[in-house]
């Protein structure tokens, strides 16, 4: 009787509402089917591998919808499958090396990005690794280049060697190789880039006139690939054409409504998937999105594009060292999360009161404060962890100006992090000790073994005499919101 009633209602509707009806069930079912179908295609795409390679963790992982996130961003030289055109097996060993390295910086409030690209020609110490799948121990390296760290360990070694180098703690990573860069150019219709004079480079095949060239497939990788088509044919000129073809791609995203089209969405998220791996906390279509949107709406001109400061090796000028102190200044800057277009508009942050010295409540009466100490007579001691010799002059004698005069200095091992320590009945000498310099309280501490005050500096505190923020001039390469034509290199114009 149920069913017969129902299907006498249905008789009674006019006709045009069945229709509707109907064309409105298939909607809803093929939508449902066609979002599944993407879903699940998506996700087969992806390839992951372990975060890590065996160092311990002293961070929790970040919210990736809310939390401040570094994500470290390989390109692989791999040559295995679609890859082959571009060398043998021989020519990539192991897991490949790192043919691109930049770690992308976004900020907790989605106001900001930092993109900073770390040359493959720098020389660095890489720590013990492990291979995840086979667990094999590979040793510590002293002065290797930075793209050997995945080669052996795999993609875990490279993100702990970039640990070490800045003293962050890489949240994600994302590794693409030659394929993804001309099926995504390709998928976007070309990437405009610009140069000075017409150029051809005969190794990476890179042919392009004079100014604004349209890039993709085979051209665009070979713009990003090219060691000899820029500046002085360097590392340093590739790393700049690198960051100009991804600031005009940003630009070319963002102007063509890409981010608010489902279909160019879809085209770029499969060519993206396709060829992408990541380490497991993104290894789902839901994570990917959420670092998808939390993009969408920065302001490109906040998109900072910077590189390690370094200089020519002194064993070998075909190598670059990190050029101290401007790269710990870079560093420091990063783990403060300072804007690298504009420091001076981060506010300072305020430090918390300490649990062990609570403010006194309205009931309590105020103590009269002590008798001045004279400040000659007070023991000071300046050990040097900057592993720059000059540096403990340089404080010492802005301690001395202070009218501490009683200062004497130390030669330590080195450390990251500067702290003033103070031994029993000393706290009110190291706070002042520490404002001359505007080092923290936070890392003003006690410490059994210290006779008066120590100021312990560590590579955060590598220049001047105020820690306060200090950058490397010029830090900055260009912003996405910049159009910035690359040089050629003289020796490979055509006319």
């Amino acid at each position: 009787m149920g069913p017969a009633r129902h299907l006498g209602a249905m008789r009674g509707k006019p006709a045009w509402l069945k229709v509707a009806t109907a064309v409105l069930a298939l909607v809803l079912v093929g939508g449902l089917a066609f979002a599944a179908f993407w879903v699940v295609r998506f996700q087969m795409n992806i390839s992951k591998a372990p975060l890590g390679a065996g160092s311990n963790r002293t961070e929790e992982p970040v919210n990736d919808s809310k939390d401040r996130m570094q994500i470290l961003i390989l390109g692989s030289d791999t040559r295995d499958g679609k890859n082959s055109d571009y060398g043998t097996s021989e020519d990539s060993t192991g897991y490949g090396q790192s043919d691109v390295m930049m770690m992308m910086d976004i900020s907790a409030d989605n106001k900001r990005v930092s993109v900073i690209s770390f040359p493959r020609d720098l020389l660095v110490d890489i720590p013990e690794c492990t291979d995840q799948k086979t667990k094999q121990v590979f040793p510590a390296q002293s002065g290797v280049m930075i793209n050997e760290a995945m080669k052996q360990a795999g993609i875990g070694c490279a993100v702990d060697t970039v640990n070490k180098i800045t003293g962050l703690e890489i949240d994600h990573f994302m590794m693409a190789d030659f394929n993804a860069v001309k099926e995504l150019s390709n998928a976007v219709g070309g990437v405009e880039v610009c140069i000075s004079d017409a150029v051809y480079d005969p190794d990476s095949r890179l042919r392009l006139p004079a100014g604004n060239s349209q890039v993709q497939g085979e051209q665009a990788l070979a713009f990003l690939r090219t060691r000899h088509a820029f500046a002085d044919g360097g590392d340093l000129g590739r790393i700049k054409a690198q960051q100009g073809f991804l600031s005009s791609l940003t630009r070319k995203i963002k102007d063509d409504g890409t981010l608010s089209d489902p279909q160019k969405m879809l085209k770029i998220a499969d060519v993206v998937t396709q060829n992408l791996t990541v380490d497991d906390g993104l290894a789902s279509v839901p994570s990917l999105l959420t670092i998808g949107n939390r993009l969408k709406n920065i302001d490109i001109s906040k998109v900072a594009f910077a590189a390690v400061p370094t200089t020519p090796a002194p064993a070998d000028p075909n190598r670059l060292a990190v050029a101290e102190p401007a790269a710990s200044q870079l560093f420091a800057a990063l783990r403060k999360d300072i804007d690298l277009t504009d420091p001076t508009a981060t506010p300072t942050p305020t430090a918390e009161p300490s649990e062990s010295a609570p403010a006194p409540s309205p009931s309590t009466p105020t103590e009269t404060a002590p008798p001045a100490y004279d400040k000659a007579l007070q023991p000071v001691t300046v050990a040097n962890g900057t592993g720059v010799p000059a540096r403990a002059q340089e404080i010492t004698q802005a301690i001395i100006a202070g009218g501490f005069t009683q200062v004497a200095e130390l030669v330590a091992q080195p450390i990251e992090k500067t702290a003033v320590y103070y031994g029993p009945g000393f706290e009110d000498v190291a706070a002042d000790v520490a404002a001359l310099m505007d080092i923290p309280a936070t890392q003003v501490l006690p410490a059994a073994g210290v006779s008066g005050v120590q100021v312990y500096l560590g590579t955060d505190f590598m220049s001047g005499t105020k820690m306060g923020v200090a950058l490397p001039t010029d830090i900055v390469n260009q912003t996405a919101g910049d159009t910035v034509c690359q040089q050629a290199n003289p020796e490979l114009i055509t006319r």
